[in-house]
C-alpha cells in the first residue's frame, strides 16, 4: 500500500472531505474508536476541544492507505496496516476514525488519529513518520507479493537527477559500488521486453542510452561516465542491437552529456536561488532581532539613568541633613570643626557614589556589548554559510577516474602469489 500522512488541524474541513459523496462512489465510516460522539464531525470536534487544553496546533494525524489498483484488498489487510502504523508511531490506543472511499474503481482508506493523550494532556511526538511509513509500505508490498513501485525501491538506485538540495550535498561524498551498477543493468535488462521498456527502466535508475562508437549502444550516468551496455548487462552485443534497434535513432554520447549537464546546471541554479532566498529571510530575522535588541538596550540604559538620578537625589538629601539647622548651631559647628568634618565626609561619599554609578553603567555597557557581539557573530557565520553553500552549488560532481568501474571486481585477475623463499642451512 502507498501510505501518505500529514499532521494537521482543520477538523471541520477534514470531516467534510472524508464524508463527501459527490467526489466518491461510496463512503463508508468503518470505525470510530475512543470518542464519545458516534459520527465523524462530532469526533473531530472532540479532538479539537481536547487539543485546546494543550499547545498543540496540529492535533490530528491523517493517513491515507492506497493499495495497488489491480489488487483486491480486504478490510483485514487495511486493519493490519493501521495497527502497524500505530505500533511504529506510538499512537497505540489513541482515538481514531477509519473511513473507506471507493472512487474510479479503486478502494482506499483514511485513518485519522487524535495526537492528544487525554490522561496526560500532551501531544504525541511523531519524529520521522514519513520514513517509518515508507518502511511499512515496503513490508506490505513484500508481504502481499505486489509489484513494488520504483519510488519505494532502494533510494541509492533512484535517478540522481531527482535529488534534493540536501541529497546533492550528500551525493558528492558517496562512491557507488561497481557491483550495484552491474546489478542495475542486469535487472533492467531482465524486466524489459523491448527497447523502449529498457530505456525507461534505465532512465528510472539514472542511466541514459546513447549511440556509441562502431554502432554500439552505451549508457551514460549523470556524472558523464559511459558504460557499455552489453558488458555491464552480461549479454551479447547482437542481443542488444536486436532489442534496441537502429543506433542512429539514439542521440550521440556528446548530445546526452550536454543535455545532462544542462539539467544539472539548471537544478543547481535553482538550489542556489532557493538557498539565497532562505538565507535572505534568515538574515532579515537576524537584523530584526538586532533592532529589537538595540531598542531594548537603549531602554535599559534609560532606566538605569533614571534610577541613578533618583538615588543621587536621595543621597544628596541625606548628606544635606547632616548639617545643623539654625544660625547658632551652624556657628558652633564651624567653631568646633564639626562642619568641616561633615563636609569632608560628604565629599568622600559623593566621589564614591559617582565612581559606583560609573561602574554600574560600565557593567551594563559591557554586558550589552557581549550580547551584540554574539548576535553579530551569528550574522557573520550566517553570511559565511551562505557563501560556502553557493560555492558548493557551483562545484560540479567530478566523474569517477577512468576504468575505476569499467571492470567488475570479480572479473579482475587475481595477483599471483609470490613463491615462498626457502632457506638452506649447512650443518
Amino acid at each position: 500500500m502507498i501510505l501518505k500522512a500529514s499532521q494537521r488541524a482543520g477538523a471541520k474541513a477534514l470531516a467534510i472531505h472524508l464524508l463527501r459523496e459527490d467526489e466518491n462512489d461510496h463512503v463508508e465510516v468503518h470505525e470510530i474508536r475512543g470518542f464519545i460522539a458516534d459520527d465523524v464531525v462530532g469526533a473531530f470536534r472532540e479532538a479539537y476541544a481536547i487539543s485546546k487544553g494543550t499547545k498543540c496546533r496540529q492535533y490530528l494525524f491523517s493517513v491515507s492507505l492506497s493499495p495497488p489498483e489491480t489488487e483486491k484488498v480486504g478490510v483485514a489487510a487495511f486493519e493490519r496496516a493501521i495497527e502497524a502504523i500505530e505500533q511504529r508511531t506510538g499512537l497505540n490506543g489513541h482515538p481514531r476514525v477509519i473511513v473507506f472511499h471507493e472512487k474510479n474503481g479503486r478502494r482506499h482508506a483514511h485513518c485519522v488519529w487524535s495526537r492528544i493523550k487525554a490522561d496526560e494532556m500532551r501531544a504525541v511526538n511523531l519524529p520521522h513518520f514519513k520514513l517509518k511509513l515508507r518502511d511499512i509500505s515496503r513490508e506490505l508490498f513484500i508481504e502481499q507479493g505486489w509489484t513494488m513501485p520504483r519510488g519505494l525501491m532502494n533510494s541509492e538506485e533512484r535517478n540522481p537527477l531527482n535529488f534534493s538540495r540536501e541529497e546533492w550535498q550528500q551525493a558528492k561524498r558517496i562512491e557507488r559500488d561497481p557491483r550495484s551498477i552491474k546489478t542495475i543493468f542486469q535487472d533492467c535488462w531482465a524486466v524489459s521486453d523491448s527497447g523502449k521498456a529498457f530505456a525507461q527502466a534505465m532512465e528510472a535508475r539514472g542511466y541514459y542510452l546513447a549511440r556509441g562508437d562502431r554502432r554500439s549502444f552505451v549508457a551514460i550516468d549523470h556524472l558523464g561516465e559511459v558504460y557499455a551496455i552489453a558488458r555491464w548487462a552480461d549479454v551479447k552485443t547482437k542481443e542488444v542491437n536486436t532489442r534496441l534497434g537502429d543506433p542512429e535513432t539514439f542521440p550521440s554520447v556528446d548530445e546526452v552529456k550536454a543535455r545532462l549537464a544542462q539539467q544539472v546546471d539548471a537544478k543547481l541554479q535553482r538550489f542556489a536561488f532557493e538557498a539565497r532566498s532562505e538565507f535572505d529571510q534568515a538574515r532579515l530575522g537576524l537584523h530584526e532581532q538586532k533592532r529589537k535588541l538595540v531598542e531594548w538596550q537603549r531602554h535599559e540604559r534609560t532606566i538605569q539613568v533614571d534610577l541613578q538620578a533618583v538615588r543621587r537625589v536621595e543621597e544628596t538629601r541625606i548628606r544635606y541633613e547632616r548639617f545643623s539647622k539654625g544660625l547658632l548651631k551652624g556657628i558652633w559647628d564651624r567653631i568646633t570643626g564639626r562642619h568641616a568634618a561633615i563636609r569632608r565626609q560628604n565629599e568622600e561619599e559623593l566621589s564614591a557614589s559617582m565612581q559606583r554609578d560609573l561602574a554600574e553603567r560600565q557593567m551594563l555597557i559591557d554586558r550589552q556589548l557581549n550580547e551584540r557581539r554574539l548576535l553579530h557573530r551569528q550574522i557573520r557565520d550566517h553570511e559565511k554559510r551562505l557563501e560556502n553553500q553557493l560555492a558548493a552549488f557551483q562545484e560540479k560532481p567530478k566523474p569517477l577516474p577512468e576504468r575505476s568501474e569499467a571492470i567488475h571486481p570479480a572479473e579482475r585477475p587475481s595477483q599471483a602469489r609470490r613463491p615462498r623463499r626457502t632457506r638452506h642451512f649447512t650443518p
